[in-house]
């Protein structure tokens, strides 16, 4: 019995083998894990659908394999001695033999090829003759459709559509894009040293996304700072008796609770345009997608009602995601189904910086680090923590005036955070 790669879910159907769990000669069990599998958003565990004694792997680590591929070849526990890893090959190679005569040139190359031009000039009317000298069209190159071969002006008319379509296929048409031009490979080692590491998966996805998102929005990014002294000092506050309860008290805890109460007051922040029905489609729940920093790459995984949950269930909520994204343990249902998404970026350093909207989502919130500033408050000069924040937000759907009422309203939900709700 052979073991094929059963489909991953919704929008995955390929992966790239990470961690095999078995060798030649094992014994397995149906759902025992026998692979790990890399797919564009997570590490999945792979369980076997079969049971026996493993004859044959398929497969080797860094492979990148489909919904469908073979992955090991079991037998029965009697059949240790035989080798019958071999058979599956020799029944599949007329099938591979037969690949190639299935091959063939592309459609348009068989639409537009005509006769060669031979010694003897092809049937056609005088007036045929004269439009295709007229055209510089070479009659000999055209099938004719009449009795005989005889070439008509239907003929000559299918010739030349066929020639337009090929050139259009070829060339961008008028008012078309450019296209991309084919990427060129420099041998950078010509220079000295270098160290070359594939592009896995998720960074695959995570560029084509990201390149994606910026070609079909027109960003905008809104910047201003928030004073977070006074959520520092409930912090402070509070932060052991959330440890002993098992929730560790961050800063965006905090703010994912105030965005969440800010949300509903300027619903178009929470929204998608659906280009197809041209339709905004205001979403009536707030999940809120937390992007983070993982030795692979960029992930972002959804809490989702973020506007009926406590401090503390956020809490939970953002160390959880937080360790299987960097576990690499995050489901696809995980990544699905945010309405807004923060990019905090302050443990590591910077100011502000202009954060790319995840489409189909219409805003994001940049988060970097907070810095003590002096400030004047009731005319006397204070030193006070400082947080820099941008709010990047897609322009065919929100107005430089909904953004400035947005931040004005996100950064007073901050300032003025309710130590009740902080309260155990």
């Amino acid at each position: 019995m052979d073991f094929k790669l059963p489909k991953l879910g919704e929008g995955a159907d390929s992966g790239v083998v990470v961690n095999i769990f078995v060798k030649e000669g094992d014994t397995i069990e149906k759902e025992q894990t026998v692979i790990e599998l890399e797919s564009e958003k997570a590490v999945a565990s792979i369980p076997s659908s079969v049971a026996g004694v493993v004859k044959k792997i398929h497969v080797k680590q860094g492979d990148k394999v489909s919904v469908g591929a073979k992955i090991l070849s079991v037998g029965d526990a009697g059949d240790a001695g035989k080798d019958k890893a071999d058979e599956p090959e020799a029944e599949e190679k007329p099938a591979q033999e037969s690949n190639p005569a299935k091959s063939s040139a592309p459609a348009e190359t068989e639409d537009a090829s005509e006769p060669l031009p031979s010694d003897t000039p092809p049937a056609a009317a005088p007036s045929i003759r004269k439009v295709a000298a007229d055209l510089g069209i070479e009659l000999a190159r055209v099938r004719g459709s009449g009795r005989g071969g005889r070439i008509e002006l239907n003929d000559l008319k299918g010739y030349i559509a066929r020639l337009q379509k090929l050139a259009f296929a070829a060339k961008p048409g008028a008012g078309a894009a450019p296209s991309k031009p084919a990427p060129e490979q420099i041998d950078f080692s010509k220079w000295g040293p270098v160290l070359k590491k594939p592009v896995t998966s998720l960074r695959k996805t995570i560029a084509r996304r990201m390149t994606e998102n910026w070609n079909a929005i027109p960003h905008v990014t809104q910047f201003d700072e928030v004073d977070i002294s006074g959520l520092l000092d409930l912090r402070k506050k509070y932060v052991q008796a959330y440890e002993q309860k098992g929730a560790r008290l961050t800063v965006t805890a905090f703010i994912v609770k105030a965005l969440a109460d800010t949300l509903p007051k300027h619903p178009i922040f929470n929204s998608s345009l659906d280009e197809v029905a041209d339709e905004i489609v205001i979403k009536e729940y707030i999940h809120v997608g937390i992007a983070v920093d993982t030795e692979s790459g960029l992930i972002v995984p959804v809490i989702r009602n973020a506007n009926k949950k406590s401090v503390f269930e956020i809490s939970k909520d953002l160390e959880e995601l937080g360790k299987k994204a960097r576990d690499r343990k995050v489901t696809g249902e995980d990544l699905k189904g945010g309405s807004f998404t923060i990019s905090n970026q302050g443990a590591i350093g910077g100011g502000h910086f202009t954060p790319i909207v995840n489409k189909p989502e219409v805003a994001i919130l940049g988060l970097g680090k907070g810095a003590l500033k002096p400030v004047v408050r009731e005319g006397k000069i204070e030193t006070r923590m400082l947080l820099p924040i941008s709010i990047s937000y897609d322009h065919r759907v929100i107005d430089g005036g909904n953004a400035a009422r947005f931040t004005v309203d996100l950064v007073g939900a901050i300032q003025s955070f309710a130590e009740a709700d902080v309260k155990l």
